[in-house]
């Protein structure tokens, strides 16, 4: 998120929107109402809810997929068939056990020593990619009982690529945009920071942005140097692959499994308040309320994760879609619209091209992902 963006969405909080001197704008949603009254509210909001369960029934499919390898990696002797061995039945339990308690806090402020956590075990991920880079040989070699399969058949597919394109391409600029979306969060966060303004704010998502940044980097880097061609598009399974018994990545899956897991909650928070201020903002506001629409959205994402067979197609969709709406578009777009100053002023030229942009590389991105489905 550009420097601008942070400082403008913060500075029309602070400013009150038509109709009302005491109401501030306090959310994404409340942006594309004072930018273009209750249509872009509820195109906004809908964005916001489309994106965030796309986010959500993405990592319960992380969960659904690797929790019940990292189970049985330290269970010897275990039964193929057995209920904690079956990934749907433990995307259950973690959902009602663990998801829907923590999303049901009133505020988003409880969450950040969940987030902490997640962070830190998102650190020893990116550690353990770098070091493991130099356990794994290349060509690589995949054991079994009954030989040793090489899977690159020369050193040239050990060689790094600056540039590499490919069917595949399609899916990394949306999932990129789908990484770093942060914007529906920052005004909620905005609002519960001790002495709230537009430098501390703007300190903090240059922190979040830049050490997201750094361990996505690395992790990329070091797994694309570890694997080359043969990178999955879940990191972790290439390495359970060439590595099934090593006690260090069995205890990077369950990590990243609680990072995953404790995100969940966090994305609850804008995709409720959307649900809210769209379908039931004339009601009062009320815990039963507060409940049921968790409640709804938790059931939503769970049967997504229960039948959605691979993850990339719900990055490689919600990402070249809503992510690059709310990543890109929208900003530049109310940016145009409220601003105040010269259209050729270096703000309003930045949020034209920010714009133009978001539409070329969502269009592009999704015709691509269209394209590759059609051929499979």
């Amino acid at each position: 998120m550009q420097s601008w963006e942070v400082e403008y969405l913060v500075y029309l909080m602070l400013w009150p929107t038509q109709g009302s001197l005491d109401l501030a704008v306090t959310s994404y949603e409340d942006l594309g109402l004072f930018a273009f009254g209750s249509p872009g509210k509820v195109i906004v909001g809908s964005t916001i809810i489309i994106q965030n369960i796309g986010a959500m029934s993405s990592y319960l499919l992380i969960v659904k997929s690797e929790l019940p390898g990292a189970i049985a990696g330290f269970i010897s002797g275990h039964d193929s068939g057995s209920w904690y061995l079956d990934g749907r039945v433990l995307l259950l339990i973690t959902s009602v056990c663990i998801v829907f308690p923590l999303a049901l806090l009133p505020k988003i402020g409880f969450l950040g020593y969940t987030s902490s956590l997640s962070f830190f075990f998102m650190v020893y991920f990116a550690l353990v990619v770098v070091i493991k880079k130099w356990s794994i040989p290349c060509p690589l070699t995949l054991n079994s009982p009954i030989e040793i399969l090489q899977i690159s058949n020369s050193t040239e597919d050990c060689k790094a690529k600056l540039f590499h394109f490919s069917k595949e391409s399609a899916y990394a600029i949306p999932t990129m945009a789908f990484s770093f979306l942060c914007h529906t969060s920052v005004l909620p966060i905005y609002c519960e920071l001790q002495s709230p303004s537009k430098s501390r704010m703007q300190n903090v998502t240059n922190t979040g942005i830049g050490l997201s940044f750094l361990l996505y980097f690395v992790s990329a880097l070091f797994g694309y140097l570890t694997f080359y061609d043969k990178v999955d598009s879940e990191l972790l399974q290439g390495y359970s692959r060439y590595l099934p018994h090593d006690i260090v990545i069995m205890t990077v899956r369950l990590g990243m499994l609680f990072a995953v897991i404790l995100t969940v909650p966090l994305i609850h928070f804008p995709a409720r308040k959307a649900v809210m201020m769209i379908f039931l903002s004339h009601l009062p506001t009320s815990w039963i309320c507060h409940i049921l629409v968790t409640l709804a959205l938790n059931a939503v994402i769970v049967l997504l994760a229960l039948y959605v067979p691979d993850i990339r197609n719900v990055f490689g969709l919600v990402g070249s879609t809503t992510s690059t709406c709310l990543l890109f578009v929208y900003p530049g777009l109310f940016y145009l619209k409220l601003s105040r100053e010269d259209f050729i002023s270096r703000q309003k030229l930045g949020a034209c091209a920010l714009f133009i942009f978001g539409i070329l590389v969502g269009l592009l991105s999704l015709a691509l992902i269209i394209f590759n489905w059609i051929n499979q």
